[in-house]
């Protein structure tokens, strides 16, 4: 398995895939000192991963210390040819262990046999593939947070040391994704915990600490994707004037494509542990892990799954939240984020009333937004469908230990509902709840899958998404320990996360049971005075439930007495970059053009450092990393902006090398030149410099 251990960081890859002729080989020149051991562990992961041994060779020739080229099998016959842009990508940037490395010998051929541990991938879920394509929205998507208050002492290095010992014991908090050129988890032997403590002072309090730690966004081909921040708080002083040990703000900030926040939850228990344990936890990984899950989710028969959601499909599109005039903008762009409470009281009185019908909380939350749509939808009578998303645990599956398994199982799924302003409250709480119900007897699918067996691939995500906070039950022991170590740690706060849904509202108890009301909206597409009245409003609902509504209430009745609320607009986005975005023109005519992948989950500085260091005279484009999914329309893209004769090289960071390797083979397919492909490690202002001297040598050959 691979250790969390860097490369040189001025290795470079320059591909030459060989397409001049049938019979040529792909060929990839090495510039830097080669790690053999990294170098073997990718071979020895490439031939694990080739449904048949390679008919040819690869063939390592030195030509100095730091100058090698690698001559790859040639793909002429080969159903399944050569992964160079994986190799590429493995040798630049994937941290791997090997034993102590053997001599190689050089100028002979080098077979793809067992050189050392094979780093450990396993497939992801179709869930984790839909957040990993929303994430690449921005580095704030998909990405949850958890805070609390830490009051009484607290111990920075058993701190540490006890989330070290998680991390040992918990391989998700050890995984990190490649792209090859599709995601695949992979699983590293070590991890290091990312614990920032600030000292009071430094952010203003909770909610700019939160912002800042969601505006750092996650580096996702490496491992942590889970970190901790704490913020001191004022220093304070008792009655009799003694210095008492102030409080902590403690922030997790997680990536919803390996984490939900019903694990996260079981991970802080686990770290309170470990912390009183003095920084130590019993026992080795933890299995079933999510490895089991996915073999799990592999072995359902997706048939009755497929059936249902067929059977129950509205024919007609759901009524969604109504439109802005086209051409309309909000003015405003990023997220914006919005909140409410209902009190204890309430809470009891709204819990009593749904159970009443037998039905709970959620689905009267449920049922409140279903008529808030039906408000939205301007109709004055008459039977309407809506529809929006409703998040499942995905727990309720038969596998063993699922409660305490992290990983990223709790998902949207669509949900459709008639609201017929004849019918009473009661029967439309009890329709949703069945409905929900029968839903959740397939809650391990996925929504993207969802499309497609509906036969609509491509479909936007649920415009609004409504989730009731899961979380495993409060451990009164361990808080009872803590107490006896004078420690009191309130009850922890979410921080949803922004999805590809325009308005998302997360319900969750707080410390003294009310229930609070959280929303996250796309302030590009919904205003926010608005958005935040429209949940101020299905409050509003939730409160006069209990009082006003019994057998007979009519929906009608209940959204007659809402009067005429300004609901929220959807406003259309900017024009959508599309998938090659230009960056400077040539300054000089006849020259190649250079064209940039974006490797999934690459830090956005790093791009910005090789378009500083870069100063040829060549055309600069930028190809998005979406463009894994459609090469087709990205080799159109290219076409037009290709250099003299077709001369293009596309270049980019460890991760891109699979992506620009598969649209340099839809290139030459489709009759086009063969395009160079550069790749660099990155990482810091000396692999960008690195990357822009190969990109320019290689632009001017």
């Amino acid at each position: 398995m691979p250790t969390d251990r860097s490369p040189a960081p001025t290795m470079t890859v320059v591909l030459d895939p060989g397409h001049h002729t049938l019979e040529s080989r792909p060929v990839l020149e090495l510039r830097g000192r080669l790690d053999m051991a990294l170098f073997r562990a990718a071979l020895d992961r490439i031939a694990a991963g080739h449904p048949t041994p390679f008919t040819d060779e690869l063939r390592l020739h030195r030509h100095g210390p730091e100058h090698h080229t690698l001559e790859l099998p040639s793909p002429a016959g080969d159903p399944a040819p050569y992964p160079a842009g994986l190799l590429a990508d493995l040798i630049t940037s994937t941290p791997v262990a090997a034993p102590d490395p053997a001599s190689v010998t050089e100028g002979e051929g080098v077979r793809t046999s067992a050189y050392g541990p094979l780093p450990q991938t396993f497939a992801v879920t179709p869930l984790q593939r839909e957040l990993l394509a929303d994430a690449s929205g921005g580095p704030d998507h998909q990405i949850e947070q958890l805070a609390w208050r830490w009051h009484g002492p607290l111990d920075r290095g058993r701190f540490t040391a006890a989330w070290q010992a998680v991390f040992e014991c918990e391989t998700v908090l050890r995984s990190a994704f490649v792209w090859d050129p599709h995601p695949r988890a992979v699983l590293f032997d070590h991890c290091e915990p990312d614990v920032t403590d600030h000292p009071h002072g430094t952010y203003a309090g909770r909610e700019h600490l939160l912002a800042a730690e969601r505006a750092r966004g996650f580096d996702l081909r490496r491992p942590g994707l889970l970190r901790i921040a704490l913020l001191a708080g004022p220093p304070v002083r008792s009655a009799d004037s003694v210095d008492e040990e102030p409080p902590t703000e403690v922030v997790l900030t997680f990536h919803r494509a390996l984490l939900d926040g019903w694990s996260v939850r079981v991970l802080v228990r686990e770290f309170y542990r470990a912390y009183l344990a003095g920084g130590t936890l019993p026992g080795g990984e933890r299995r079933p892990d999510l490895r089991d899950y996915t073999r799990w989710l592999d072995r359902q028969d997706p048939g009755p799954a497929r059936d249902f959601w067929r059977r129950t499909a509205a024919v007609t599109a759901p009524v969604l939240l109504p439109r802005a005039a086209p051409g309309t903008r909000t003015g405003h762009d990023g997220a914006g984020r919005s909140r409410t409470r209902l009190s204890r009281a309430e809470t009891t009185r709204l819990a009593h009333w749904a159970a009443r019908w037998g039905a709970t909380e959620s689905s009267a939350l449920h049922a409140v937004w279903a008529m808030l749509l039906y408000r939205a939808s301007g109709a004055l009578r008459g039977p309407v469908r809506v529809g929006f998303g409703v998040s499942f645990s995905g727990r309720g599956i038969l596998l063993e230990d699922i409660e305490r398994i992290p990983g990223p199982f709790a998902g949207p799924l669509p949900l459709t509902v008639v609201v017929d302003p004849a019918d009473t409250v009661a029967r439309l709480l009890r329709t949703l709840r069945d409905r929900v119900l029968d839903m959740a007897a397939y809650e391990w699918t996925s929504a993207g899958r969802i499309q497609e067996w509906l036969g609509r691939e491509g479909a936007e995500p649920a415009e609004t998404l409504l989730a009731f906070e899961h979380a495993p039950r409060r451990d009164d022991r361990i808080t009872g320990a803590l107490a006896a170590h004078g420690v009191h740690v309130e009850h922890p706060v979410p921080a949803a996360a922004r999805t590809a849904s325009a308005l998302g509202v997360v319900a969750h108890h707080d410390g003294r049971g009310g229930l609070v009301l959280s929303a996250v909206h796309d302030r590009e597409r919904l205003e926010d005075d608005k958005t935040q009245a429209m949940l101020v409003e299905g409050a509003r609902l939730l409160r006069r439930l209990p009082y006003g509504v019994r057998e007979s209430t009519t929906v009608g009745e209940v959204i007659g007495a809402l009067g005429d609320p300004e609901l929220p607009r959807v406003h259309d986005r900017a024009q959508a970059e599309g998938l090659l975005v230009p960056l400077r023109p040539a300054t000089l005519p006849g020259r190649a053009t250079l064209c940039l992948v974006a490797a999934p989950g690459a830090p956005d500085a790093w791009h910005h450092a090789l378009v500083r260091s870069y100063d040829g005279p060549e055309a600069l484009f930028v190809l998005r990393a979406s463009a894994a999914d459609v090469p087709g329309a990205a080799a159109a893209a290219l076409g037009p902006v290709a250099g003299p004769g077709g001369r293009l090289v596309l270049g980019g960071f460890s991760g891109a090398g699979a992506i620009a390797y598969e649209l340099a083979r839809h290139l030459v397919a489709e009759g086009g030149a063969s395009p160079l492909v550069v790749l660099g490690s990155g990482e810091d202002e000396d692999g960008a410099r690195e990357l822009a001297r190969a990109l320019r040598e290689a632009a001017a050959d």
